[in-house]
């Protein structure tokens, strides 16, 4: 018992060294914040990009449209898990699909997924 409060104590003494409020800040700051609702929209959307084989799925899309059967021999996988990933892509509205005879084709949903996906690649790459 007396370990475990030495190490809360620890922790707030590195963390909270300081006890002025910036009530400014809090003010300005609160008045911007976005609802709970669409913050949690774009946890799961973090948690959408978060799978490798998602962003694999993303980048291959980025390059061409292509059918599930392309995309399976392109990143070796079954026609199974990549039709699966990309339910949860298209759930998530990060890509879309057009039907040809009895080929469906998907593709990068709009601007914006290719925008989020460049933006991260960017970060990645920086020194």
């Amino acid at each position: 018992m007396i370990e475990e409060k030495k190490k809360v104590d620890e922790v707030c003494e590195e963390a909270c060294q300081q006890t002025v409020i910036h009530e400014d800040i809090i003010l300005s700051v609160k008045e911007s914040m976005l609802n709970i609702e669409t913050l949690i929209g774009v946890a799961e959307l973090f948690k959408v990009l978060g799978d490798k084989t998602r962003t694999r799925i993303l980048h291959a899309l980025s390059q061409s449209e292509m059918c599930v059967c392309d995309l399976a021999y392109l990143l070796e996988m079954t026609q199974s898990s990549i039709s699966h990933q990309l339910r949860v892509l298209k759930q998530a509205h990060l890509v879309k699909n057009r039907k040809e005879g009895k080929v469906v084709y998907y593709s990068l949903a709009d601007d914006h997924v290719t925008q989020i996906f460049n933006q991260a690649l960017e970060h990645i790459l920086e020194d």
